[in-house]
């Protein structure tokens, strides 16, 4: 049967996506981002996904660019291990703070290049949980160690797969709107299957009930 595919146009941070060097006020990320933007647009892409994001302004000038060429944007943000983005901010912080300055302009939100162990406790312990229903979708590293660690191995770390996806079935009772799901770092065909099956067998009980 034909199933609707969206094409996104995918955009990283202007500096490295682990340490922020060069940090830039909202306005001008608008302005860095807006040429890759607009290409998309032109080219044909449905949506633009900005990935591995670390700051909150350069997020907020992303979704600026994106809404003045007119096309939908997604940011997804990765976390150190406390869970918090490397400025120090948490992931709820971070999305009321964008979606404040831009009057919620992004589809929704993701966390990317973390793994789940990072930032689960983040998602559990917020008192007002309205906020998780902005995150839609998760792609995570395999690995549990820091970016300072990951960039200093000698080797890639694969993680346990079995483990990861139920993780990741974790995650999934947490956030009701997630509907997006992959591997970042680190991850291979064994744990998008284990993903799979764990989002599978979460959606099926859900359906029954």
């Amino acid at each position: 049967p034909k199933v609707p595919m969206a094409i996104s146009g995918n955009i990283g941070p202007r500096s490295d996506g682990y340490v922020p060097d060069l940090v830039m006020a909202a306005k001008e990320a608008q302005e860095y981002h807006q040429a890759q933007i607009a290409a998309f647009h032109a080219a044909g892409a449905d949506i633009v996904t900005a990935a591995t994001l670390n700051y909150i302004n350069e997020g907020i000038g992303i979704v600026m660019a994106a809404r003045q060429i007119g096309i939908p944007v997604i940011l997804s943000f990765t976390v150190e291990t406390n869970g918090c983005i490397i400025t120090g901010e948490s992931i709820q912080t971070v999305i009321e703070s964008v979606d404040k300055e831009t009057s919620g302009g992004p589809a929704y939100y993701m966390i990317n290049c973390a793994h789940p162990t990072h930032f689960v406790s983040s998602l559990k312990e917020s008192s007002d949980p309205s906020w998780r229903g902005r995150i839609g979708g998760i792609r995570a590293n395999a690995s549990k160690l820091s970016h300072a660690e990951l960039d200093e191995a000698p080797t890639l770390d694969e993680g346990d797969p079995v483990e990861f996806g139920a993780d990741y079935r974790e995650l999934i009772e947490l956030l009701p709107n997630a509907n997006v799901f992959g591997g970042c770092c680190g991850t291979d065909h064994r744990h998008v299957l284990q993903i799979r099956l764990s989002c599978l067998k979460h959606f099926m009980e859900k359906k029954k009930s």
